[in-house]
């Protein structure tokens, strides 16, 4: 064999045994099958098709992922044979038989196919798309009607171009439902289907039978969810709902077709909106729901109790323990938790006798019986009696008890108190301890405490940095020499503040972090804490998300997903930066609105930031806005209305009543943002010196110019860098909006939420008129009393009474009241 035909045969050989070369196409026919590491690619090179092993199972599945070069991550969209899996891929076939695709395993026998009746035998092919859809279909004619198709049996992802509904005439459904483990894509408990009542509303259920989340009703003309008012970004993602007297179904795309999007249902029991981002090749969580683990309905399964503010999330009740390890290794609680010791079943002597240890601050299982007892002592008699019963509760002359397992137990603040049934071994005898305690010193006893209190917190402290990286949505307990590591020992500075600096990190796996390393001993602390207890709990797609933290002696470091288009005053007042166009600034505006209004009323306490204001505003890779910094956040029960601090937010953003030293309301921040958005027109402080050398208040000329009896020019409020290319009736919205947030009474100023419907063009109400605190800086401008920095001196440095004095003076006339109107607003800017 001479030379040249060796390397022919070579290569052929090379293209035989490499699987993207020998089955590079994206169609298997009769003659072309898909066997071993073979897969197939869609043309346009954006999903792959085959065998895959998911995590450390020894099983594989015919599936569908994102191609590598789209997304580096191999992430499964998609899974033929669920329930169904084969040992051996290479001696395992997928091939068209009798006009169906069918999935041979090892031992030639079928366990998956697309069972088509009215087929064609021999002229089917089945054809991967570029959309992620699988497509049996007759013969190679690409406008022949699918004879089946993936889009129809949906997994546990939705796609863009997919659907959510069901068919009456088929009777066919398209349910996403979430993989049982990580490790085993079988139905789990979990799926989102669209009502069948006709209510045009998700559903997220549990086992089929449990509802436990709704997104509420669809409205067409906001085209928005009426519980989920901040899942849409309009210019990111567009839904639509299509129903007549065949079909009702949800689809949705993608603005941007460049963008990788998905909806995931999770083995968490959520369902999560993930977007691909290629500059820290990850997986960004856009939006979940519910918002808090917890809100899953038996999410850590039978005798199992979630806490929203521990890792991990579940754990057994005592005297109980997990019913799997193996499955709660994978994060799997739903199996539940079983007695370490059986309930007695003799009589009641000897000692031996069931007892019930107290669980407080417990919300109550559900399907409780209510039976008639006087007394607590009564009511615990009627449940031991009973050998059925686990549990009971007595409250106000009520009683409950419970027959069977115990499902969806929660540790709340304030919670019930619950006695559940135990065998009496499991609790302690303090006679057969006596001696012990006699025996021991009270010096040894302190020791051994310490001792013991070392070692738990450090093992505690390494389980929850294990546990917490395995958790989605849950922070991290990182190890101050971790985060070291990964800064390059704090080398590159992002920026800084009054309480530390931040500093930009990489991950092993390539994400990029931003570390928060406070320095102020006491403020330090008390901000550390803030925002560990604030954002550290919740979860918006306009909030920073806060990956973690480290707590280590004096060190106090948070953990954030970096953020790499900055915040937004380097892109308004930095000349250097991008100049922002008014399309991406007005959703800027509208995507912080949706950040405070989730705060302000979607979260279980309403908080309030305290410190709004374009510097704690990140943008990310879209240029998606982050409400950030909940260092001076406060939360404010839903039976409360005020809450009072002493804490100050940033001169130039606070309201009135702040400035007074009273208790002040989510209005703080309306005010704040009403400030935000002058200079989010004007690319420019709202007091700052203009090009003639005059210092001009921006916010009084622009309510000016909106309200004037004849409308002036509008473009000419725009930041000149933008050379008059906006949309006028846009502008006039934003300014009118900001003119109502900055009312002097606070019970003017709209709430977050009306924020939102206006400038989504929802609400279409009369907006009030300029506030008297622009006013009183009005008429010509050679005779605007302004403040400057070095006339604000006295003011700005003026004790809280003083600042209390002048705000209720300001109370006058306006007429006379302009130079202590200067006085008060000067301590805000």
């Amino acid at each position: 064999m001479d030379s040249k035909t060796f390397l022919l045969s070579f290569l052929l050989l090379c293209i035989c045994l490499n699987t993207h070369l020998c089955l590079g196409a994206d169609t298997i026919t009769a003659n072309r099958s898909l066997s071993g590491d073979q897969t197939i690619v869609s043309a346009g090179g954006q999903f792959e098709l085959g065998f895959f092993q998911p995590g450390n199972s020894s099983n594989y599945y015919i599936g569908m992922w994102y191609y590598k070069q789209l997304v580096s991550e191999k992430t499964i969209v998609w899974v033929a044979n669920r329930e169904q899996p084969v040992s051996d891929r290479f001696s395992s076939e997928l091939r068209i038989s009798d006009g169906n695709l069918v999935l041979f395993n090892e031992s030639k026998t079928p366990i998956w196919s697309t069972n088509v009746t009215s087929t064609t035998s021999g002229s089917t092919e089945a054809f991967l798309s570029d959309d992620g859809n699988f497509v049996l279909r007759a013969g190679s004619n690409s406008s022949s009607l699918p004879l089946w198709q993936s889009f129809d049996h949906p997994a546990h992802t939705w796609l863009p171009g997919a659907r959510i509904g069901f068919n009456t005439v088929t009777n066919q459904t398209q349910i996403l439902t979430s993989w049982k483990t990580s490790e085993d894509p079988a139905p789990g408990l979990y799926s989102l289907e669209l009502d069948p009542n006709g209510t045009n509303a998700y559903l997220i259920q549990w086992n089929r039978s449990r509802q436990y989340w709704s997104s509420g009703s669809w409205d067409e003309k906001s085209r928005i969810f009426s519980l989920v008012p901040e899942m849409r970004l309009n210019y990111i993602y567009n839904f639509s709902y299509v129903t007549n007297k065949n079909e009702s179904y949800f689809t949705y795309s993608v603005y941007d077709p460049k963008k990788t999007s998905r909806f995931v249902m999770n083995t968490s029991g959520q369902i999560q909106q993930l977007t691909w981002l290629d500059s820290s090749k990850q997986w960004n969580l856009f939006w979940s729901q519910p918002r808090t683990q917890c809100e899953v309905y038996a999410y850590c399964g039978a005798f199992g109790s979630c806490n929203q503010n521990s890792l991990p999330f579940c754990n057994c009740l005592h005297g109980f323990e997990p019913k799997s390890k193996s499955g709660w290794d994978l994060l799997d609680y739903s199996v539940g938790c079983s007695r370490s010791t059986p309930l007695y079943s003799g009589n009641s002597d000897n000692g031996k006798e069931d007892r019930f240890w107290e669980l407080t601050s417990m919300s109550l299982p559900e399907n409780d019986q209510s039976v008639n007892a006087g007394s607590n002592v009564q009511c615990q008699s009627l449940c031991l009696n009973n050998r059925n019963c686990t549990a009971y509760a007595y409250d106000s002359n009520n009683c409950s008890i419970w027959i069977g397992d115990l499902l969806n137990l929660q540790q709340l603040s304030d919670g019930r108190t619950l006695y559940l049934r135990l065998a009496a071994s499991e609790f302690k005898d303090p006679k057969s301890n006596k001696g012990l305690i006699i025996g021991v010193s009270v010096g040894s006893a302190v020791g051994i405490a310490l001792l013991i209190g070392l070692i738990v917190v450090s093992m505690l402290r390494h389980r929850n940095r294990v546990i917490g990286k395995a958790v989605e949505g849950s922070l991290v307990a990182f190890e101050y020499r971790d985060l070291q590591e990964v800064t390059k020992n704090f080398s590159e500075k992002l920026g800084g503040g009054g309480f530390g600096s931040v500093f930009k990190g990489t991950m092993p796996d390539s994400s990029v972090i931003a570390v928060k390393k406070l320095e102020s001993v006491s403020q330090g602390e008390k901000q550390f804490r803030t925002e560990v207890s604030t954002i550290g709990t919740i979860q918006h797609v306009n909030l920073v998300r806060l990956r973690g933290f480290c707590s280590e002696g004096s060190k106090r470091l948070l953990v954030y997903d970096y953020m790499p288009n900055g915040s937004l005053d380097a892109h308004l007042f930095n000349c250097q930066s991008d100049v922002l166009d008014w399309k991406t600034r007005y959703q800027i505006a509208l995507g912080t609105a949706r950040g405070l209004a989730y705060l302000h009323e979607k979260c279980i306490d309403c908080i309030i930031h305290c410190d709004i204001k374009p510097e704690n505003i990140l943008l990310d890779t879209e240029l998606c806005p982050k409400v950030a910094d909940f260092g001076l956040a406060k939360l404010v029960g839903r039976e409360f209305s005020r809450v009072l601090t002493t804490m100050r937010g940033t001169r130039g953003y606070l309201a009135p009543e702040w400035i007074s030293g009273v208790a002040v309301t989510a209005k703080a921040d309306v005010y704040s943002y009403g400030m935000m958005l002058f200079e989010i027109v004007s690319g420019r402080r709202n007091s700052e010196q203009s090009e003639d050398g005059k210092v001009r208040f921006f916010p009084t000329w622009a309510a000016e110019l909106i309200t004037s009896t004849e409308e002036g020019d509008v473009l000419s409020l725009l930041d000149p860098k933008l050379e008059r290319n906006g949309d006028v009736e846009e502008i006039t919205r934003v300014i009118r909006v900001a003119c109502w947030c900055v009312q002097d009474d606070e019970a003017h100023r709209p709430s977050m939420g009306q924020v939102v419907q206006i400038l989504e063009g929802v609400l279409d109400v009369n907006l009030p008129s300029v506030p008297r605190s622009l006013q009183v800086f009005g008429g010509s401008q050679d005779h605007i009393v302004f403040f400057t920095e070095s006339s604000s001196s006295q003011s700005s440095h003026a004790p809280s009474n003083n600042a209390s004095t002048a705000s209720s003076q300001t109370k006058s006339t306006p007429s006379s009241t302009i130079s202590k109107r200067s006085e008060e607003h000067q301590t805000s800017t």
